[in-house]
């Protein structure tokens, strides 16, 4: 594989780039990677431990104002919880049901980032590369690496808080990448590239451009070759969910005063995903975005050490256990990702050791990306608790959290003026 901060490729013969780009069109498809994790016992999780995930799916939806859930939990030494949770809309619409789709947010940003691993050691592109050399007639971009916008350290800002405004009233409205980006390019610059993080959606799309220009092909293609194809991710596309998959419905409750009407929310679950593009475009399930955070934490697809060398606190107040980089945090010992699309809060994290894995998506993303993380945290451990079933050995080690500590903050952080019932 690649290191971490690679050397710029030198100049490359034309001829040599046709040649190494038909080459590669011509095997990539057919790759099929093995995520190693340990067998998955089978059965479900004890009745006493599911009883405690329940009772924490349940506080999230409430404080979260989300009339719907999607959950798994794996352990592999005691069993599994893969459920659908409550209704389509709060005033009913119909169950969720575990093989519905949904936007799966802010893990595309962990696809973009694989994707720009592999064609880094393809040799297409260095990490160092400037984002000049591929993304051209955008100005003060200077200095600013493809590694970096995957990083988050390039200093760019973000372009969702100023338009979410317009994707609710017209969220059928398809908007480019390049136009989304200006808004968070437009901001100011918080630090030098490379000195700290700071959450940039506008730094994944343009990370996004520049890999298309670089391989001549679509982001579509790409998230399928690289990522969804090699990992027998058959429910994951980029863009929109196929016309006849099912689909969990996406909500967003409006401020009223200092809390959201959740009983009534705006339907957004028809919004293009291409408000998202390499940022947040992508659809899947819950059963792919379990496997997709195995694939992260065991490096399948890129080694996790390699992606986290280096990483950064999230902010100067985070935790000592959460960093963040390579497109990735690492909780503890969990590696995965987590964030909202509109009308979607998800999280997805696992332990390369254990095989613990959960995966939630809440149909609600009026509070932030903070219920999700939190959820996942606090299932994985109650899970990381889960007793072994006959002839496992449960995992000897624990997480630096408890569950009552994420519980208690869910609820402490409720946006509802009325809680859906």
């Amino acid at each position: 594989m690649h290191g971490r901060f690679s050397v710029r490729r030198g100049v490359v013969a034309a001829a040599a780039v046709i040649g190494m780009v038909l080459s590669l069109a011509a095997c990539t498809p057919d790759r099929s990677v093995s995520i190693d994790v340990p067998p998955q016992v089978e059965g479900a999780l004890p009745a006493e431990t599911q009883e405690q995930l329940e009772a924490a799916v349940a506080n999230a939806m409430s404080a979260a104002g989300a009339s719907g859930a999607i959950v798994g939990v794996w352990a592999p030494w005691s069993g599994s919880w893969v459920a659908g949770v409550g209704t389509q809309t709060p005033a009913g619409g119909g169950e969720v049901t575990t093989d519905m789709q949904f936007a799966a947010a802010k893990s595309t940003r962990s696809m973009t980032c694989d994707i720009l691993y592999q064609i880094a050691d393809q040799g297409l592109v260095a990490l160092d590369d400037s984002i000049t050399e591929y993304v051209a007639a955008v100005p003060d971009l200077e200095g600013i690496t493809l590694g970096q916008l995957c990083d988050g350290t390039s200093g760019i800002g973000s372009y969702t808080s100023r338009l979410l405004g317009l994707w609710l009233d017209n969220p059928e409205r398809r908007w480019g990448p390049r136009e989304l980006a200006a808004f968070g390019l437009g901001q100011e610059r918080t630090a030098e590239p490379g000195a700290q993080y700071r959450d940039s959606d506008a730094g994944y799309l343009l990370l996004g451009l520049a890999l298309e220009r670089a391989t001549g092909k679509s982001a579509r293609v790409l998230v399928e070759e690289y990522v969804a194809d090699p990992l027998d991710l058959t429910a994951t596309t980029f863009g929109a969910p196929a016309a006849e998959a099912p689909v969990l419905t996406g909500l967003f409750a409006r401020q009223e005063g200092d809390r959201r009407n959740c009983l009534e929310p705006v339907d957004i679950t028809d919004l293009s995903r291409t408000v998202g593009f390499t940022d947040a475009g992508v659809t899947t399930d819950i059963t792919d975005l379990g496997r997709y955070a195995q694939a992260l934490a065991t490096g399948a697809l890129v080694p996790a050490g390699e992606r986290l060398e280096g990483a950064l606190p999230e902010s100067d107040s985070s935790a000592s256990w959460l960093t963040v980089g390579g497109g990735v945090y690492q909780a503890g010992s969990l590696i995965g990702q987590h964030g909202v699309f509109p009308g979607y809060t998800t999280a997805a994290y696992s332990d390369p050791e254990s095989g613990l894995t959960v995966a939630v998506v809440l149909n609600q993303s009026a509070g932030g990306s903070g219920f999700g993380a939190r959820l996942a945290w606090e299932l994985a451990a109650i899970a990381s608790k889960a007793p072994a079933a006959s002839g496992q050995t449960a995992p000897a080690a624990g997480l630096p959290w408890t569950p009552e500590q994420f519980h208690q903050e869910i609820s402490d952080s409720a946006i509802c003026a009325e809680p859906i019932s």
